[in-house]
């Protein structure tokens, strides 16, 4: 069983010292001064950058019950622009057959309570909203999160075992304003790919985690020809696949493809170690083309050789799978 969630040791216990302290004295207060010096009273604004301090847990852990000031100040939409999830992580076991984990029930449960708690607080206010690659998300979760991210424009979802086609599609039906996407690579994106297309006009940035094939990027150029920003990093990315986002891609300025392996075709597995002059000059039109392809000084090239293009992110530092050499997609 993996851990259910990841704690920032000591600044974590710090904050959760904070909430004990501030409810405690909330609590107090009536007896020990008069009303004008009731924490009730005390400027919402200031109640705000108090709760600025703290992360998903510890909003919901019960100060928007104390009084209605605190109520107030705890759906404040400062707090609620980014619902971030990055750690709080599923107990899971993998299983042989699909959807290939098996979450333990009081896992799931915790989930739901936080995101029934938080989108309740956010009253609609959330635009990015982040997941954790080890959080194993059902399609009812996911759907009850949609319904109340209206206004949701960067999504962070690595992991998508448990998440069907339809609960997928249904979501992505509601968030009209989605303009940003980290995902896993999937075995058929074209039905996804056509619901971004058909909901998601301002749809401009997406990151793939895992493999990409000639058939996402002919489903990319179809469906999502104006895409701005694409990373492919720690990945394989087929060599053919690649001239084809160069060519196919029109409105592309920024191609990440740092740490990947370059593979030359799908029937010789043959690594590419150096790009040739006709990619080198494709890509020269791009506002970037970021590349790493050094597997004898750079650690994470060297990491993603090792483990043959499919990284064990479990195996390396907590939060290493956020990173990204595009600043607008890091986590």
């Amino acid at each position: 069983m993996k851990r259910a969630c990841s704690r920032r040791g000591s600044r974590r216990a710090s904050r959760s010292i904070d909430v004990a302290r501030l409810n405690y004295f909330s609590k107090n207060s009536r007896m020990e001064h008069d009303e004008t010096t009731r924490w009730e009273d005390l400027d919402i604004d200031i109640l705000v950058k108090i709760f600025q301090r703290f992360d998903v847990f510890e909003l919901t852990s019960g100060i928007g019950h104390i009084c209605r000031t605190w109520r107030l100040a705890a759906c404040d939409p400062l707090l609620w622009k980014t619902l971030d999830l990055s750690m709080l992580r599923s107990n899971f076991i993998k299983i042989p057959l699909e959807p290939y984990v098996y979450v333990d029930g009081r896992s799931d449960k915790q989930l739901t309570k936080l995101l029934k708690i938080a989108l309740s607080l956010s009253h609609g206010s959330i635009t990015t909203l982040i997941f954790h690659f080890n959080l194993y998300v059902s399609d009812d979760q996911l759907t009850y999160t949609a319904e109340r991210t209206p206004e949701l424009k960067r999504l962070v979802l690595p992991a998508w075992n448990r998440i069907k086609k339809t609960g997928i599609c249904k979501a992505i039906s509601m968030w009209n304003n989605l303009e940003s996407l980290t995902m896993p690579s999937i075995a058929n994106p074209p039905y996804f790919m056509e619901e971004i297309s058909k909901h998601c006009k301002k749809f401009s940035e997406l990151k793939i985690m895992g493999p990409c094939d000639i058939l996402c990027i002919q489903t990319l150029i179809r469906c999502v020809p104006n895409l701005k920003v694409l990373s492919l990093r720690v990945s394989i990315v087929y060599k053919d696949a690649l001239l084809l986002i160069l060519n196919g891609l029109k409105n592309l300025q920024v191609l990440n493809i740092s740490h990947s392996l370059i593979i030359d075709a799908p029937a010789t597995r043959t690594l590419v170690t150096e790009l040739d002059d006709i990619i080198l000059q494709k890509a020269s039109r791009l506002k970037q083309f970021l590349r790493c392809m050094d597997d004898e000084s750079c650690v994470m090239c060297q990491r993603m050789k090792l483990d043959e293009g499919l990284v064990r992110w479990y195996k390396y530092e907590e939060g290493l799978w956020k990173e990204d050499e595009v600043k607008s997609l890091v986590v």
